[in-house]
């Protein structure tokens, strides 16, 4: 008997192993699964083995996330407050209110992505003058998406744009009639005026880093996610910014599982970092916990068709393939694996054209190459991308931007963003993701519901039946899918002996929720390699402790993560000086008095959700 032998009993466990389906109990050792299968099995595999009872709960694989950006994410999650998921724009507003009333200078309070506008009940986004009487002295930065920025005048002083500041290239600095920056931002369609604006604001140190990456991690956690591949990403440098994360790897406190990958950070210098690159690592090293995966999603700037569906599509420079194909031989010849961002068919086309060149001289087939996103791919690439032996990572994009599409293309366009049945049938590796931080959330439920439903957040149906999935399918491109594009087929994905022992015991049943209650679906238990890493309800006392956040104002010490509808509402309810019950909430605020929160500000917040505790 091993001191980590467990078992789980009275479970709903969907195991993906096509050969063992279904079980009711599994027996965990050495941190991989022992056993798969009824409760006597699961014992007389393990008779001295700790017990916890699932009380006929669901339970799946772990998670993975093939797109994400969790090492940048993690470095500012204590930093960010998150609209994600939040129903109503007046409940995003107050809670930023309350998140400026709490943030000392000269921080700034940052809502970076994972929302859109069309999840709030109204439909818009908040004015700049909304901003400027919300936050008239401590600076505010909005991302929404890859397409723009909003910030209040105490922002726009801070990073020092002025009627004299000129358009970056690809961006626009919005003006008045008197030429003045009015504090929005837009891409045109470059993102990078919004991601080098955000770099204006301050930092966390390095501790506060590590417990702002234990956070995020833990967040994920909670979500039922076990495995992340990290996409890189712009202001990611290579090793500086990975040194967080090799941290916690040293110290055993990863609670995700990354594999990695290596964006190129500076247009015409792509060859040179990859050169650099394959000299110091190599794809697999590292351990089930943290390893290095390849190349991308950046691999030449010119390649990159940042994707922003309220304009015209970008065409590629000239140059593209004369910079794209000396990066690919190099990639191959040393058999990197690489992934590329490619948004559209038009830039799949002409990739593929250079992956076909360096094909005839070097074999890709085996190297696990793929492109991510393609929401408008073709069927004619999709066989090409076959035939080389190449991948489609897909992510829950069009959830956030499906409004934005059909209004450009048409809701017939938009039936194949994209074709997820077609790429399956040709036999594409294909496999699920966010692309959080920035743009989507990363909420593994929001993607499922999308390929279930075919619903984005604002309710709009995207797609007919034809190219929706059972629940079945969805759950496989998040578990045993996603292995393919790190490597590590047969190693996790699935609940079955000898395989890592990863896995989520779900809030209720993903089987068997109504559709739309998919996307509310979290984890009240979650495994890594056997060890809990995540317990709530029931199972909290069986979690390990966390730290609490640092610095004490992070917006993640009132709100958490994703938007959980009692606990924040009963966090801004703290705010209010009232003894009355709220009109709007039914909120008893009886409980909030004495709290620390200046009557004034009380009466902004619940003014700001229409709350009828205050006659505003």
């Amino acid at each position: 008997m091993s001191a980590s032998d467990l078992i789980l009993v009275n479970a709903k466990v969907a195991t993906l192993d096509r050969r063992n389906p279904v079980a009711q109990a599994i027996a965990v050792r050495d941190g991989t699964f022992l056993a798969v299968g009824s409760e006597e099995e699961a014992r007389a595999a393990a008779p001295e083995a700790t017990i916890i009872d699932l009380k006929g709960r669901r339970v799946i694989p772990g998670l993975i996330d093939s797109h994400m950006h969790i090492i940048r994410g993690g470095l500012n999650y204590n930093m960010e407050l998150r609209w994600d998921g939040v129903p109503s724009l007046a409940e995003a507003m107050a809670m930023l209110k309350a998140q400026v009333a709490r943030t000392p200078a000269p921080q700034w309070v940052r809502v970076v992505g994972g929302f859109t506008e069309h999840q709030f009940a109204e439909k818009r986004l908040p004015t700049i003058a909304e901003l400027n009487a919300a936050a008239p002295d401590t600076p505010v930065f909005i991302l929404h998406l890859y397409d723009r920025a909003l910030l209040n005048a105490a922002a726009l002083r801070v990073v020092g744009y002025t009627r004299d500041t000129p358009n970056p290239p690809g961006g626009e600095i919005v003006r008045d009639a008197a030429g003045n920056p009015t504090g929005l931002l837009l891409a045109q369609p470059n993102a990078t005026i919004l991601y080098a604006t955000l770099a204006k604001g301050p930092k966390l140190p390095p501790e506060y880093q590590v417990n702002s990456t234990r956070h995020f991690m833990r967040e994920m956690n909670a979500l039922g996610v076990t495995g992340v591949i990290d996409a890189g990403g712009g202001f990611q440098n290579y090793p500086d910014d990975y040194a967080i994360i090799g941290k916690l790897h040293r110290d055993g406190q990863l609670t995700v599982r990354i594999s990695y990958n290596l964006f190129t950070q500076k247009p015409k210098e792509e060859l040179a970092d990859f050169s650099s690159w394959v000299g110091q690592v190599k794809p697999g090293d590292g351990d089930d916990s943290y390893r290095h995966n390849g190349a991308g999603e950046m691999l030449v700037y010119s390649a990159a068709d940042f994707e922003d569906f309220r304009v015209e599509r970008p065409e590629m420079p000239p140059n593209m393939e004369a910079d794209l194909e000396p990066v690919v031989r190099l990639l191959a010849e040393n058999r990197w694996p690489w992934r590329l961002h490619a948004t559209y068919d038009e830039t799949i086309s002409r990739a593929l054209d250079v992956f076909e060149t360096v094909n005839r001289d070097i074999p890709l087939s085996g190297i696990n190459w793929f492109f991510d996103h393609a929401e408008t791919i073709t069927d004619r690439n999709i066989d090409r991308i076959a035939a080389l032996g190449g991948g489609i990572a897909v992510q829950h994009r069009m959830a956030y931007q499906g409004e934005y599409f059909v209004e450009r293309c048409g809701a017939k366009a938009a039936e194949r963003t994209p074709p997820i049945k077609r790429i399956m049938e040709a036999g594409v590796p294909i496999g699920a993701g966010t692309d959080a931080t920035r743009v989507a959330s990363y909420n593994p439920w929001v993607s499922l519901s999308w390929l279930v439903t075919s619903r984005t957040v604002g309710g709009l149906a995207l797609y007919p039946q034809a190219n929706r999935l059972d629940r079945e399918t969805a759950l496989r491109l998040w578990t045993e899918a996603n292995t393919w594009f790190s490597n590590e087929v047969g190693r996790k994905g699935q609940i079955k002996a000898g395989q890592l022992a990863d896995l989520a015991v779900l809030s209720d049943d993903y089987f068997a929720v109504p559709e739309d209650e998919i996307v509310h679906l979290r984890s009240v238990l979650t495994l890594l390699g056997g060890k809990v890493v995540h317990g709530e309800g029931d199972y909290a006392p069986l979690a390990p402790d966390l730290p609490a956040p640092m610095p004490d104002w992070s917006p993640v010490a009132t709100f958490g993560g994703y938007f959980k509808t009692e606990k924040v509402r009963a966090k801004l309810a703290l705010a209010c000086g009232c003894a009355s019950s709220c009109a709007v909430h039914g909120h008893d605020h009886a409980a909030a008095l004495g709290a620390n929160v200046p009557t004034a500000d009380a009466r902004s917040f619940w003014g700001a959700v229409g709350c009828g505790c205050w006659a505003v």
